[in-house]
């Protein structure tokens, strides 16, 4: 499944706050946001995994520079993806 990098994320950001948000363009299907272990707060950024690569396409053009929870998000898609040539993880085992 394809997954984007999202970052500039507020330290108040969940994992659920972050599917939610990315929801709202359909595809969503899964959510991390990347937290401290110490204090449990987010860390800044996050990654979203997205059903298909389209869903990737619509969730970049509809929510980079959104904002969420006060602060504009950046979302950074993998070059591999940005060419075509989406990883075969499973080959790589």
């Amino acid at each position: 499944m394809p997954k984007l990098y999202v970052g500039n994320l507020a330290s108040s950001v969940t994992s659920n706050d972050l599917l939610q948000h990315f929801s709202s363009a359909g595809g969503a299907i899964g959510a991390l946001a990347v937290t401290d272990r110490a204090s449990g707060r987010c860390r800044g950024f996050g990654f979203v995994e997205m059903a298909a690569l389209a869903d990737v396409v619509v969730a970049y053009s509809l929510l980079n520079n959104s904002v969420l929870k006060g602060q504009s998000i950046k979302i950074e898609i993998d070059p591999a993806l940005k060419n075509g040539k989406a990883r075969n993880r499973a080959a790589h085992r």
